[in-house]
Protein backbone atom coordinates (compact mmCIF):
# COMPACT_ATOMS: atom_id res chain seq x y z
CA UNK A 1 0.00 0.00 0.00
CA UNK A 2 1.13 3.36 -0.58
CA UNK A 3 0.36 5.85 2.32
CA UNK A 4 -1.91 8.79 1.52
CA UNK A 5 -0.02 11.26 3.42
CA UNK A 6 2.99 11.48 6.33
CA UNK A 7 2.08 13.45 9.57
CA UNK A 8 0.95 13.13 13.01
CA UNK A 9 -0.81 12.29 15.69
CA UNK A 10 -0.92 14.87 18.26
CA UNK A 11 -2.20 15.35 21.85
CA UNK A 12 -1.66 17.43 24.58
CA UNK A 13 2.59 18.21 23.89
CA UNK A 14 3.19 14.83 22.30
CA UNK A 15 3.47 14.14 18.66
CA UNK A 16 3.64 10.78 16.94
CA UNK A 17 4.88 10.58 13.41
CA UNK A 18 2.65 8.28 11.40
CA UNK A 19 1.56 7.58 7.87
CA UNK A 20 -1.85 7.29 6.73
CA UNK A 21 -3.57 4.62 4.60
CA UNK A 22 -6.95 3.99 3.04
CA UNK A 23 -8.11 0.90 5.18
CA UNK A 24 -10.73 -0.04 3.04
CA UNK A 25 -11.79 -0.12 -0.97
CA UNK A 26 -14.34 -0.65 -2.70
CA UNK A 27 -15.07 -4.45 -4.95
CA UNK A 28 -17.90 -3.46 -6.97
CA UNK A 29 -17.71 -4.49 -10.68
CA UNK A 30 -17.42 -1.17 -12.34
CA UNK A 31 -18.89 -0.65 -16.00
CA UNK A 32 -18.21 1.60 -18.71
CA UNK A 33 -21.14 3.20 -20.83
CA UNK A 34 -21.23 1.95 -24.67
CA UNK A 35 -22.96 3.78 -27.58
CA UNK A 36 -25.25 0.27 -27.62
CA UNK A 37 -24.66 0.78 -32.25
CA UNK A 38 -21.27 0.55 -32.42
CA UNK A 39 -20.15 -0.43 -29.08
CA UNK A 40 -17.90 2.69 -29.05
CA UNK A 41 -16.81 3.84 -25.12
CA UNK A 42 -19.08 7.15 -24.53
CA UNK A 43 -17.06 9.97 -23.77
CA UNK A 44 -18.05 13.14 -21.59
CA UNK A 45 -17.19 16.59 -22.20
CA UNK A 46 -16.94 19.75 -19.87
CA UNK A 47 -19.70 21.83 -22.50
CA UNK A 48 -20.46 25.02 -21.57
CA UNK A 49 -24.03 25.70 -23.46
CA UNK A 50 -24.22 29.07 -23.77
CA UNK A 51 -20.74 29.65 -25.47
CA UNK A 52 -21.78 26.46 -27.42
CA UNK A 53 -18.02 24.55 -26.80
CA UNK A 54 -16.01 22.60 -24.49
CA UNK A 55 -14.23 23.95 -22.21
CA UNK A 56 -10.51 22.99 -19.69
CA UNK A 57 -10.54 22.34 -16.47
CA UNK A 58 -8.61 25.97 -16.45
CA UNK A 59 -11.81 28.35 -17.34
CA UNK A 60 -14.03 26.47 -14.78
CA UNK A 61 -14.61 28.13 -11.04
CA UNK A 62 -16.24 26.89 -8.06
CA UNK A 63 -19.85 28.45 -8.23
CA UNK A 64 -22.39 28.29 -4.94
CA UNK A 65 -25.89 28.81 -5.51
CA UNK A 66 -27.64 30.96 -3.86
CA UNK A 67 -31.25 31.15 -5.18
CA UNK A 68 -32.20 29.58 -8.36
CA UNK A 69 -29.75 30.26 -10.71
CA UNK A 70 -27.68 32.74 -9.43
CA UNK A 71 -24.51 31.85 -8.07
CA UNK A 72 -21.28 33.69 -5.92
CA UNK A 73 -18.23 31.80 -7.97
CA UNK A 74 -14.96 31.08 -5.56
CA UNK A 75 -11.67 30.62 -6.60
CA UNK A 76 -8.88 28.72 -5.27
CA UNK A 77 -6.82 32.10 -4.02
CA UNK A 78 -10.31 32.79 -2.15
CA UNK A 79 -10.16 29.27 -0.39
CA UNK A 80 -6.21 29.91 0.64
CA UNK A 81 -7.33 32.27 3.02
CA UNK A 82 -9.37 30.31 4.93
CA UNK A 83 -8.66 29.11 8.15
CA UNK A 84 -8.18 25.56 7.86
CA UNK A 85 -5.61 22.72 9.00
CA UNK A 86 -2.86 22.46 6.14
CA UNK A 87 -0.74 20.54 8.76
CA UNK A 88 -0.94 16.92 8.26
CA UNK A 89 -1.79 16.45 11.94
CA UNK A 90 -4.34 14.21 13.48
CA UNK A 91 -5.14 16.39 16.78
CA UNK A 92 -6.64 14.85 19.32
CA UNK A 93 -8.63 16.84 21.55
CA UNK A 94 -10.80 14.69 23.30
CA UNK A 95 -11.10 11.13 25.16
CA UNK A 96 -14.64 9.23 25.25
CA UNK A 97 -16.21 5.76 25.44
CA UNK A 98 -16.53 3.99 22.10
CA UNK A 99 -20.02 2.80 23.17
CA UNK A 100 -20.70 6.70 23.40
CA UNK A 101 -21.12 7.17 19.41
CA UNK A 102 -23.65 5.97 17.45
CA UNK A 103 -22.11 4.13 14.30
CA UNK A 104 -24.15 6.73 12.25
CA UNK A 105 -20.81 8.99 12.84
CA UNK A 106 -18.69 7.23 11.50
CA UNK A 107 -17.48 7.85 7.45
CA UNK A 108 -14.41 6.18 6.22
CA UNK A 109 -11.54 4.40 7.85
CA UNK A 110 -7.54 4.98 7.71
CA UNK A 111 -4.79 2.47 9.08
CA UNK A 112 -2.15 5.06 11.05
CA UNK A 113 0.93 3.61 10.94
CA UNK A 114 4.27 4.56 12.71
CA UNK A 115 7.00 6.57 11.12
CA UNK A 116 10.86 6.44 11.74
CA UNK A 117 11.29 7.47 15.06
CA UNK A 118 7.22 7.04 16.34
CA UNK A 119 7.22 3.48 17.25
CA UNK A 120 7.93 4.05 21.16
CA UNK A 121 5.17 6.87 21.32
CA UNK A 122 3.17 4.93 19.11
CA UNK A 123 3.07 1.78 21.39
CA UNK A 124 2.45 4.17 24.48
CA UNK A 125 -0.64 5.75 23.02
CA UNK A 126 -2.34 2.34 22.01
CA UNK A 127 -1.65 0.43 25.49
CA UNK A 128 -2.63 3.74 26.99
CA UNK A 129 -6.24 3.27 24.85
CA UNK A 130 -6.39 -0.50 25.54
CA UNK A 131 -6.46 0.21 29.37
CA UNK A 132 -8.29 3.04 29.58
CA UNK A 133 -11.26 1.78 26.96
CA UNK A 134 -10.83 5.11 25.71
CA UNK A 135 -11.24 6.34 21.65
CA UNK A 136 -9.87 9.96 20.88
CA UNK A 137 -12.24 12.48 19.23
CA UNK A 138 -9.73 14.56 16.82
CA UNK A 139 -9.87 17.15 13.94
CA UNK A 140 -7.62 16.44 10.76
CA UNK A 141 -7.71 17.68 7.30
CA UNK A 142 -7.60 15.36 4.12
CA UNK A 143 -7.11 16.78 0.30
CA UNK A 144 -7.85 20.04 2.56
CA UNK A 145 -11.45 19.33 4.09
CA UNK A 146 -11.36 19.40 7.61
CA UNK A 147 -12.86 16.25 9.30
CA UNK A 148 -13.85 15.06 12.68
CA UNK A 149 -12.33 12.01 13.77
CA UNK A 150 -11.61 8.94 15.78
CA UNK A 151 -8.68 7.16 16.45
CA UNK A 152 -8.73 3.84 18.02
CA UNK A 153 -7.19 0.43 18.07
CA UNK A 154 -7.51 -2.45 15.42
CA UNK A 155 -7.28 -5.67 15.81
CA UNK A 156 -3.49 -6.59 15.36
CA UNK A 157 -2.38 -3.58 17.36
CA UNK A 158 -3.16 -1.24 14.94
CA UNK A 159 -4.58 2.34 15.22
CA UNK A 160 -6.98 3.75 13.16
CA UNK A 161 -8.59 6.89 12.63
CA UNK A 162 -12.57 6.67 11.56
CA UNK A 163 -13.54 10.01 10.14
CA UNK A 164 -16.55 11.50 10.91
CA UNK A 165 -19.51 12.92 10.05
CA UNK A 166 -20.52 16.56 12.44
CA UNK A 167 -23.60 16.67 14.06
CA UNK A 168 -25.43 18.95 11.95
CA UNK A 169 -24.50 16.59 8.79
CA UNK A 170 -26.79 13.75 10.23
CA UNK A 171 -30.18 14.11 9.10
CA UNK A 172 -33.20 14.68 11.87
CA UNK A 173 -35.86 11.82 12.12
CA UNK A 174 -38.85 14.36 12.76
CA UNK A 175 -40.02 13.63 9.12
CA UNK A 176 -40.03 9.86 9.66
CA UNK A 177 -44.13 9.55 10.35
CA UNK A 178 -44.35 5.49 10.11
CA UNK A 179 -42.70 5.37 13.83
CA UNK A 180 -44.80 7.51 15.35
CA UNK A 181 -47.92 6.12 17.82
CA UNK A 182 -48.00 3.85 20.45
CA UNK A 183 -48.04 0.14 19.26
CA UNK A 184 -48.73 -2.67 21.45
CA UNK A 185 -46.65 -5.67 21.64
CA UNK A 186 -48.48 -8.52 22.65
CA UNK A 187 -45.99 -10.63 25.31
CA UNK A 188 -46.16 -13.61 23.33
CA UNK A 189 -45.01 -12.11 19.66
CA UNK A 190 -41.98 -11.28 21.34
CA UNK A 191 -41.43 -13.90 23.57
CA UNK A 192 -41.42 -15.83 20.08
CA UNK A 193 -39.36 -13.46 18.47
CA UNK A 194 -36.69 -13.26 21.47
CA UNK A 195 -36.37 -16.76 21.05
CA UNK A 196 -35.71 -16.26 17.04
CA UNK A 197 -32.60 -14.12 17.55
CA UNK A 198 -31.57 -16.50 20.08
CA UNK A 199 -31.52 -19.07 17.91
CA UNK A 200 -29.66 -17.16 14.95
CA UNK A 201 -27.41 -15.68 17.53
CA UNK A 202 -23.81 -16.55 16.72
CA UNK A 203 -19.82 -15.09 16.98
CA UNK A 204 -19.35 -12.53 14.62
CA UNK A 205 -17.24 -13.91 11.77
CA UNK A 206 -17.04 -11.36 8.57
CA UNK A 207 -15.10 -13.97 6.69
CA UNK A 208 -18.66 -16.00 6.02
CA UNK A 209 -20.42 -12.66 4.74
CA UNK A 210 -19.96 -12.24 0.90
CA UNK A 211 -21.23 -10.45 -2.11
CA UNK A 212 -23.87 -12.91 -3.69
CA UNK A 213 -24.89 -10.20 -6.18
CA UNK A 214 -20.95 -9.57 -7.06
CA UNK A 215 -20.33 -13.63 -7.49
CA UNK A 216 -23.07 -13.90 -9.64
CA UNK A 217 -22.42 -10.83 -11.65
CA UNK A 218 -18.75 -11.75 -11.89
CA UNK A 219 -20.04 -15.63 -13.62
CA UNK A 220 -22.26 -13.63 -16.02
CA UNK A 221 -19.43 -11.81 -17.43
CA UNK A 222 -17.43 -15.00 -17.44
CA UNK A 223 -19.67 -16.96 -19.29
CA UNK A 224 -20.19 -13.73 -22.03
CA UNK A 225 -16.17 -14.02 -22.10
CA UNK A 226 -16.34 -17.86 -22.64
CA UNK A 227 -18.97 -17.83 -25.88
CA UNK A 228 -17.26 -14.51 -27.10
CA UNK A 229 -20.16 -12.39 -26.98
CA UNK A 230 -17.76 -9.60 -26.44
CA UNK A 231 -17.51 -5.91 -28.36
CA UNK A 232 -14.67 -4.93 -29.74
CA UNK A 233 -15.24 -1.23 -31.06
CA UNK A 234 -13.08 -0.01 -33.64
CA UNK A 235 -10.31 2.45 -32.58
CA UNK A 236 -10.73 6.38 -34.35
CA UNK A 237 -8.17 6.35 -36.88
CA UNK A 238 -5.41 8.49 -35.73
CA UNK A 239 -3.81 10.58 -38.85
CA UNK A 240 -1.27 7.95 -40.88
CA UNK A 241 2.52 7.82 -40.29
CA UNK A 242 3.60 7.74 -43.92
CA UNK A 243 7.66 6.55 -44.30
CA UNK A 244 9.79 8.67 -46.71
CA UNK A 245 9.43 6.02 -49.48
CA UNK A 246 5.54 6.02 -49.66
CA UNK A 247 5.87 9.69 -49.72
CA UNK A 248 7.90 9.62 -52.26
CA UNK A 249 5.87 6.81 -54.30
CA UNK A 250 2.90 8.98 -53.41
CA UNK A 251 4.63 12.20 -55.03
CA UNK A 252 5.78 10.22 -58.15
CA UNK A 253 2.18 9.36 -58.93
CA UNK A 254 0.84 12.48 -58.65
CA UNK A 255 3.10 13.82 -60.78
CA UNK A 256 2.27 11.05 -63.42
CA UNK A 257 -1.46 12.12 -62.79
CA UNK A 258 -0.82 15.47 -63.73
CA UNK A 259 1.36 14.91 -66.51
CA UNK A 260 -1.53 12.77 -68.48
CA UNK A 261 -4.05 15.62 -67.67
CA UNK A 262 -2.05 17.85 -69.07
CA UNK A 263 -1.17 15.70 -72.45
CA UNK A 264 -5.50 15.05 -73.05
CA UNK A 265 -5.89 18.96 -72.72
CA UNK A 266 -3.35 19.85 -74.84
CA UNK A 267 -4.87 18.02 -77.55
CA UNK A 268 -2.37 15.62 -78.41
CA UNK A 269 1.12 17.69 -77.72
CA UNK A 270 3.84 16.11 -76.37
CA UNK A 271 6.37 16.39 -73.64
CA UNK A 272 10.28 16.25 -73.75
CA UNK A 273 11.75 16.32 -69.86
CA UNK A 274 13.87 19.25 -69.46
CA UNK A 275 17.78 18.18 -69.84
CA UNK A 276 19.68 20.88 -68.04
CA UNK A 277 21.47 20.60 -65.05
CA UNK A 278 19.85 19.26 -61.35
CA UNK A 279 17.85 22.24 -59.95
CA UNK A 280 18.61 24.79 -62.89
CA UNK A 281 15.56 26.68 -63.59
CA UNK A 282 14.41 26.21 -66.99
CA UNK A 283 13.86 29.64 -68.88
CA UNK A 284 10.63 30.96 -67.80
CA UNK A 285 9.69 28.40 -65.36
CA UNK A 286 9.93 31.04 -62.48
CA UNK A 287 6.14 31.04 -61.96
CA UNK A 288 5.10 27.11 -63.24
CA UNK A 289 5.08 24.12 -60.49
CA UNK A 290 8.33 22.07 -60.30
CA UNK A 291 6.62 19.35 -61.70
CA UNK A 292 5.29 20.51 -64.69
CA UNK A 293 8.52 22.46 -65.34
CA UNK A 294 10.30 19.43 -65.40
CA UNK A 295 8.94 19.31 -68.97
CA UNK A 296 8.03 21.20 -71.35
CA UNK A 297 6.65 21.76 -74.79
CA UNK A 298 9.40 20.83 -77.56
CA UNK A 299 10.44 23.78 -79.96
Amino acid sequence: MRPLWKGAISFGLVNIPVRLYAATERKDIKFNYLHAECGTPVRYLKWCPSCNREITQEEIVYGYEYEKGRYVTIKDEDLETLPSRQAKTVDIIDFVDIAEIDPIYYDKTYFLEPAEGGEKAYALLRKTMEESGKIGIAKVAIRSKESLACVRVYSGGVLVMETMFYPDEIRSTDSLTGIRGDHVVDARELEMANLLVRSLTAPFDAGKYQSDYRARLRQLIEARIEKEEVVAPARPEAGKVIDLMEALRRSIEAVQQDRAEDRGTAGGATFAPYSGSPGARHPGSESVPRYTREAQWKQ
